[in-house]
């Protein structure tokens, strides 16, 4: 159960992760890798600076930043 938990968070922070670069998405399972390696990058680089907030919601803000990050870097490679 922990497992679709983590896939359906990561999907979903990989979506929004490329709503706020400017993109559609990138498909069910490519927004599940970029939202789980985005969830490493930002917890890398952020450190646990959010994880003061409550319910959990730090860590997925902190997914959907790095998600971000990556689909940036990505773009940028891409060029």
């Amino acid at each position: 159960m922990d497992l679709i938990i983590f896939l359906i968070i990561g999907a979903l922070a990989g979506y929004l992760g490329s709503r706020l670069i400017g993109g559609a998405g990138n498909g069910l399972i490519m927004n599940m890798v970029i939202g789980i390696l985005g969830s490493f990058l930002g917890g890398k680089l952020l450190g646990g600076f959010l994880d003061g907030i409550p319910y959990g919601l730090g860590g997925f803000i902190t997914a959907v930043l790095g998600s971000a990050l990556l689909i940036w870097v990505i773009s940028l490679i891409k060029k």
